[in-house]
């Protein structure tokens, strides 16, 4: 097997309907498109991707619209899920590819899926990592995340008013990055969930103090940090404010599933996965074409970085299985 190392990574920057997409790719062969979740950019992909060059693949990690040197629209409706779709239709195409296989992570599993149920004539397959499929429709999103927690704010719905979370991050992006890491990993996770925020609180109020999660070392926590100290945080929370404008552009695929070959990763200490079972159990009829789901015990919710090797040989058999481009 070939030998590949960080210097063979080439930076881009592609034109999309952003603006402009900076992508990370390393390798030849069948397009694999890798997208991050929040709060993290194209490095939370550092391991994947030598490792998918060195099985034959052009893995690419991008930074989605919003984060890192990326574009970052004013406008908050600009981060609406179609927008991002195309913008991942745009990358295929100024790389020269007319097809690939898209693989997410956390909110990037969600934007996968969505870019394989809308444009499944440019997304072969879809593998999802952190975060099940769950079909559009049903009821309001912002109506179901204000019924959550109780007495407590769901953190989707602290996430909603513009400028709020901000507040609470930018004067201390590196300790609250550090924070939230903690609070999601295996090994740092408080035993009180970090999801919520007490009445008056913040989300940092529940994060775990002075202990890094063992896959973040503080050359990685550097590089994370440093990209959201200089572009700020706003371009990356939009996301969450788009949830009811998702729910209303893809009224149309209301309950549709997800007929391409496609992969699920879970952690089993991972809230995302323990919430959403009932995704999970779904999906013999959500995601027909599943070739391979698979509960990591003892993962958390940061996978392809908590437990990268376990992490590559799942997306690498995956990938093999997969008829070529």
């Amino acid at each position: 097997m070939p030998q590949t190392s960080v210097g063979d990574r080439t930076h881009r920057l592609v034109p999309s309907p952003a603006g402009r997409i900076h992508l990370v790719e390393q390798g030849d062969g069948p397009l694999v498109l890798l997208l991050h979740g929040f709060p993290e950019s194209w490095y939370a992909w550092r391991h994947q991707l030598p490792a998918l060059a060195a099985a034959g693949y052009r893995a690419v990690a991008v930074d989605i619209r919003g984060y890192g040197r990326s574009s970052r629209p004013a406008a908050v409706d600009a981060y609406r899920m179609v927008e991002l779709v195309e913008d991942n239709v745009a990358v295929v195409e100024a790389l020269g590819e007319r097809s690939a296989v898209v693989v997410g992570h956390d909110w990037g599993a969600t934007i996968a899926a969505t870019s394989a149920l809308i444009r499944p004539e440019v997304f072969r397959a879809a593998g999802l990592l952190s975060v099940p499929y769950t079909p559009p429709g049903g009821p309001r999103p912002s109506e179901v995340f204000a019924r959550m927690g109780g007495e407590d704010e769901f953190c989707v719905s602290y996430f909603q008013r513009p400028g709020r979370a901000e507040a609470e991050i930018e004067p201390d992006v590196r300790g609250w990055l550090a924070g939230f890491y903690a609070a999601l990993s295996a090994d740092t996770m408080p035993e009180t969930s970090p999801h919520f925020v007490a009445r008056g609180g913040t989300l940092r109020d529940r994060f775990p103090v002075g202990r890094l999660p063992r896959w973040l070392s503080e050359a990685d926590l550097d590089v994370f940090a440093g990209e959201f100290e200089r572009t700020g945080m706003t371009g990356a929370l939009n996301r969450y404010r788009n949830m009811d404008r998702d729910w209303q552009d893809l009224a149309d695929y209301a309950g549709a599933p997800v007929t391409q070959p496609s992969l699920f990763i879970g952690g089993a200490l991972d809230a995302s996965t323990t919430w959403l079972a009932d995704a999970i159990e779904a999906y013999p009829a959500t995601l027909p074409g599943l070739t391979a789901s698979h509960i990591l015990d003892g993962g958390g919710h940061f996978l392809q970085q908590e437990r990268p090797t376990e992490t590559n040989r799942l997306l690498t058999d995956w990938l093999a299985g997969l008829l070529p481009a």
